[in-house]
């Protein structure tokens, strides 16, 4: 008896470590220099008295500085720099944005976004909301908007009441709607950049609304695109022609931050979570971590980036701005979480060198965005037009008999990577890369094209082990080997 008690304590001990260790590994966030230096600040001894004034000043003080920073991200760059330049000429230092009310943690804030779809009418229409998860700051939950017919599927991102940010600020500042205000300008900040940041990788911002909450007024929620999360280990069991489109998807992304209209953007918190996948395409949704400063320098050793495996140095500027450092903290972000899992494995023999040399170049920062979008998109020219096949594909040691409007119902068999779980559902350029592809397959006796592509316009064809249930199907043209 005394024995199974043992064993029974032990393997909880064990299970509670394990899970504590699964944890660890799959949800420690990643390195954030500003969250770092606000956990620093907020440790220590709980108020007192005789601090807590001084505490509500530090509080408002964080509260105008995080609403500047929102207010500087919504002013054009050329103005905000025009205006800096008077100020230098008239002899002062550079003002903060002169519309900043006296008291911006009891204000709410009018975004001036422009025309934007949907809003509070929409969203007191919102059904079926789900809670999909949190971070340090936000909750997101999925919904669906009846007010326009056809129900449509949204994300919408608040603060999280009960997460750290505001958790920790209310422990430390007895202050609930201060604390509030202080996290929604982090919502405020990131709705202004989806905003401002117009591109196909960018989530897109259908609308926001202020309403009450929890005892708060004003509490803002964003009505933004609704994308599917990036699970990596899905991710890797897919053809390498999806992980291509979801790295090309990426460096289109950082070459647009690397030289958008607020000038280089840098995603302080680069990890795979911070992306969503819509209709295959990779999109940010997280940007309440970036920024647009790049960091100042008298010397090159002032330019050092650390990453778990790697560091650089990169050259101080003449400016005093470390060099390109937004651009390259996100390539490299890019090779370490994407690049080398994604981009060279089950590739086409051929294309497999520059695959390599474009991983160890951004690998190495040899490159700069500008260079690896240039030669990620040479390896799409190269898959897309076929030239990849040249001198790579061999003469068929069978002949094979087509039969127009024609399709083979099961004799299935499966292979990997398939578009289909149940069968071998592959792409091709054209019919001699899919006679390759059969012969390369012992079980395969026949194969169906179908009238679907890709997103390369790839042709996807079903590969089978026989031809026995053929029937007609006008959108599909069969081939079967021919035997002796």
């Amino acid at each position: 008896m005394k024995r199974r008690k043992l064993a029974a304590a032990a393997g909880f001990c064990l299970s509670f470590l394990l899970g504590t260790l699964l944890n660890v590994f799959f949800f420690i966030p990643a390195f954030d220099p500003q969250q770092q230096q606000q956990q620093k600040e907020e440790a220590g001894a709980p108020l007192s008295e005789g601090n807590e004034g001084l505490s509500r000043g530090d509080l408002a003080q964080q509260i105008r500085e995080r609403y500047e920073e929102v207010l500087r991200y919504r002013e054009p760059r050329a103005a905000r720099l025009e205006r800096r330049l008077m100020d230098l000429e008239r002899g002062r230092p550079p003002s903060s944005p002169s519309s900043a009310p006296a008291s911006p943690a009891a204000s709410r804030l009018e975004l001036s976004l422009g025309p934007l779809r949907l809003g509070c009418a929409d969203l007191r229409e919102a059904g079926e909301v789900r809670f999909l998860g949190s971070g340090y700051t936000k909750a997101v939950y999925k919904a669906a908007l009846h007010g326009h017919g056809r129900p449509r599927p949204v994300a919408l991102k608040a603060v999280d009441f009960s997460g750290h940010d505001v958790a920790r600020c209310a422990q430390l500042h007895r202050a609930p709607q201060d604390c509030y205000r202080l996290a929604s300008y982090k919502v405020l900040k990131e709705m202004v950049l989806l905003h401002r940041l117009r591109h196909p990788n960018v989530l897109q911002l259908y609308g926001y609304c202020y309403q009450d909450s929890n005892d708060i007024s004003d509490t803002l929620t964003a009505i933004t695109e609704l994308g599917s999360p990036l699970e990596m280990i899905q991710l890797l069991q897919t053809s390498w022609e999806d992980r291509f489109r979801i790295c090309f998807s990426l460096v289109q992304l950082l070459h647009y931050l690397a030289h958008s209209p607020l000038g280089s953007v840098t995603l302080l918190d680069f990890r795979p979570r911070q992306f969503v996948i819509v209709d295959g395409e990779l999109k940010v949704t997280d940007l309440d971590d970036a920024s647009t400063e790049e960091t100042s320098c008298t010397s090159s050793r002032d330019c050092f980036m650390e990453f778990p495996a790697r560091n650089f140095t990169l050259p101080c500027t003449v400016e005093g701005k470390c060099q390109n450092m937004n651009e390259k903290r996100n390539l490299y972000n890019a090779y370490r979480f994407f690049f080398t899992y994604l981009l060279p494995h089950s590739a086409p023999s051929s294309l497999r060198p520059m695959l390599d040399m474009i991983v160890n170049a951004t690998g190495e920062l040899h490159w700069g965005i500008d260079e690896t979008a240039a030669q990620l998109e040479k390896v799409l020219h190269l898959y897309k037009s076929g030239m990849y096949l040249q001198n790579t594909t061999q003469m068929p040691k069978s002949d094979y008999k087509k039969v127009p409007e024609a399709a083979i119902l099961d004799e299935n068999y499966r292979c990997w990577p398939s578009y289909h779980h149940k069968g071998c559902l592959l792409s091709v350029f054209d019919i001699n890369e899919a006679i390759e592809v059969c012969e390369s397959h012992s079980q395969c006796k026949a194969f169906v094209l179908t009238n679907q592509t890709t997103w390369t316009g790839r042709q996807l064809a079903f590969f089978k082990m026989g031809s026995t249930s053929m029937v007609s199907d006008r959108d599909k043209t069969t081939y079967v080997k021919v035997t002796d």
